[in-house]
């Protein structure tokens, strides 16, 4: 266990979301968040922390690909809590810089470029913001995926903690929270969806598909995995890295 969730408090542990959530809050105050796309999870951590504190800091990426049923979510969410989202958007110039280099529908192509979508869109946009943040909260729960399944309540990321309040929940809980408490649902659920990310890349689910099946569904499990490149010096990189290079202006 990291240095960070060492110099905890020992009690955190035992803490429900509800608990964990107001101690995040009352501890890092202004350099605490709630990351969510306003997903089922997602609303729940939302509704939760809104009822603690309705000044809470939301976070959402804006991909420039979203469908417009979450756009319609987010107006939703402000309406109806009063709240102030900040929408974070991915570095334009790195847009420009990919779309031109490899299409607009790049992710089609190959895992290694769909990657690289998800990475200029979501993940450099997402490392940006945490610069402002000591501790945030998502709603990972590992039962969603077979690669969420060893998923911790509390990480050190990179000496900045990453808290999953709902980390053990199960739908069933997630649901029930969502209708006691009359929280609003994403539109697209009443269209099939369980998972909901960017327009292109994302469907409804089928009768006994997994409930992530709808994200990336053209990719092989094979394929999901991201490619190394070795270089003609040895080094093994990952095919993101050289994609990357291309894009990042250091």
């Amino acid at each position: 266990m990291l240095k960070l969730i060492l110099k905890l408090p020992s009690e955190i542990v035992y803490m429900d979301a509800n608990q964990l959530l107001a101690w995040a809050m009352s501890t890092y105050r202004d350099r605490f968040a709630i990351a969510t796309s306003f997903q089922a999870e997602g609303m729940v951590l939302l509704d939760m922390a809104l009822r603690l504190d309705p000044a809470v800091r939301i976070l959402t990426i804006d991909t420039g690909r979203l469908p417009e049923a979450t756009h319609e979510m987010i107006e939703t969410v402000r309406n109806l809590y009063g709240a102030r989202i900040e929408v974070i958007a991915p570095e334009a110039s790195e847009i420009e810089r990919m779309v031109t280099l490899h299409g607009v529908n790049l992710f089609r192509k190959e895992a290694a470029l769909r990657k690289l979508c998800c990475h200029v869109r979501k993940v450099r946009p997402m490392e940006r913001k945490i610069e402002e943040l000591d501790c945030w909260a998502v709603g990972l729960r590992r039962e969603q995926s077979e690669e969420r399944a060893g998923a911790e309540k509390i990480e050190d990321a990179g000496g900045k903690l990453k808290l999953s309040p709902l980390v053990d929940w199960t739908q069933a809980e997630v649901e029930s929270y969502l209708s006691r408490h009359n929280v609003p649902r994403h539109p697209l659920y009443g269209l099939g969806y369980r998972s909901i990310g960017c327009a292109p890349c994302t469907r409804a689910v089928l009768s006994g598909e997994d409930e992530r099946a709808g994200r990336w569904w053209w990719e092989s499990e094979e394929s999901k995995e991201c490619g190394l490149h070795v270089t003609p010096e040895g080094e093994v990189r990952r095919s993101l890295d050289i994609l990357l290079e291309e894009i990042v202006v250091q």
